[in-house]
């Protein structure tokens, strides 16, 4: 009797140990967050247009066409983007998610010309087509009006964050929810910063989600900085 009583507890201990294992180990599957403050300056990133650059560990792009730079995988689906945007020369500029390549990508922006927020879907131009510089885009809104007491206005930072889970898309600003949308276009993609005839400045990057990681070229080390979260004021 003693013999089953003890088979019988060890086994409930072992049961106990597994299911407390399966709690405090991560998981593969977990969600994962990089983070970019460019203390570092920012290897990492691929700016396919524009003149990009790390200027006292904040990430700008000088006065140009439409430009944006992204960085991460192209498979990478469902995730959440919070960075820092600040216009200091011109009107639009924002983050850019699913981003497949230079010509297919959605943006949200903020317009400091009408104080506004936007939503725009990148495509490529139609055949036959001048490129005037400003690409080809599908506007998905275009009058995104700031909920909350907001001024979206040159020279100030702006905590923006872009929620992406299937075909639906949120939109925050300085933590609040300013708008959701629905879009089924681009299922995938890399996640970036954008800027359209603007200087531009970003800052404390973070994606995070399920299966979120880089690959990691070998000959080199991973520039990803998991830094300090700067004060902007």
């Amino acid at each position: 009797m003693m013999k089953m009583v003890s088979i019988i507890l060890h086994r409930f201990i072992v049961l106990c140990l597994l299911i407390l294992c399966s709690v405090l180990l991560p998981s593969s599957a977990s969600a994962v967050a990089l983070q970019w403050d460019f203390s570092r300056g920012a290897k990492d990133w691929e700016g396919t247009n524009g003149m990009w650059q790390v200027k006292n560990g904040v990430y700008q792009v000088l006065k140009g066409g439409v430009d944006h730079s992204v960085v991460g995988e192209e498979g990478w689906e469902n995730y959440t983007i919070e960075a820092k945007v600040r216009i200091d020369k011109g009107n639009w500029a924002g983050i850019v998610f699913r981003a497949i390549d230079e010509n297919h990508y959605y943006t949200y922006l903020l317009n400091t010309q009408l104080g506004i927020m936007q939503l725009h879907r990148y495509k490529p131009l139609p055949p036959n087509t001048v490129d005037l510089g400003w690409g080809a885009k599908e506007r998905l809104e275009d009058r995104i009006r700031p909920v909350g007491n907001i001024e979206i206005a040159n020279g100030k930072w702006f905590d923006m964050k872009v929620e992406v889970e299937g075909d639906i898309f949120k939109l925050y600003l300085n933590n609040m929810l300013q708008k959701e949308h629905s879009n089924h276009r681009y299922k995938t993609g890399k996640v970036g910063v954008w800027a359209v005839q603007t200087a531009a400045s970003f800052d404390d990057f973070t994606v995070s989600g399920k299966n979120i990681a880089l690959a990691v070229d070998p000959n080199r080390k991973l520039t990803t900085t998991w830094g300090r979260i700067k004060n902007h004021r």
